[in-house]
């Protein structure tokens, strides 16, 4: 059995690196060098993105009480319709040539002449892919009361 200089454990005759070290037998030990401590102070968490006080930049401008904003409806805007609320009466102004009212049309999705044609074809010539004609999708307006195609 050999001893390792470095560390004091026996290791086997045949061998030339100390199993416990590592260190190779025949060569002198090295001493250890000093490592400088590791000091990783990790970011702020979300500092890319709000990095506003680590920065070259001048700090932002403060509001002050003389810059005061007048509400929209002073400056002369008007509220818009967020929500849809049906077909609406539009006297005078449209009427639906087969049931005569006048009532907007609305859009609706139906499927396009072109994907009926791919429909029949893929239908007549493959099996596995006729449905892809059915996806052919085009905006139709219709009457919301009797539910004619107009236009």
């Amino acid at each position: 059995m050999i001893q390792c200089q470095n560390c004091g454990k026996s290791n086997t005759p045949e061998s030339h690196f100390c199993r416990y070290c590592g260190i190779q037998f025949g060569a002198r030990p090295q001493p250890q060098q000093q490592q400088e401590p590791y000091n990783f102070t990790p970011p702020r968490p979300y500092s890319w993105k709000t990095d506003e006080f680590q920065t070259s930049n001048e700090a932002r401008a403060n509001r002050t009480a003389d810059h005061v904003v007048a509400p929209l409806h002073q400056q002369g805007y008007a509220p818009m319709q967020v929500s849809y609320r049906g077909p609406q009466d539009m006297t005078g102004h449209y009427r639906c040539p087969n049931c005569g009212t006048n009532y907007l049309p609305v859009m609706d999705k139906r499927i396009s002449t072109a994907g009926w044609i791919t429909f029949s074809l893929l239908l007549v010539f493959t099996l596995v892919f006729f449905w892809i004609g059915l996806l052919m999708k085009e905006d139709v307006p219709v009457c919301p009361i009797c539910k004619f195609r107009v236009g």
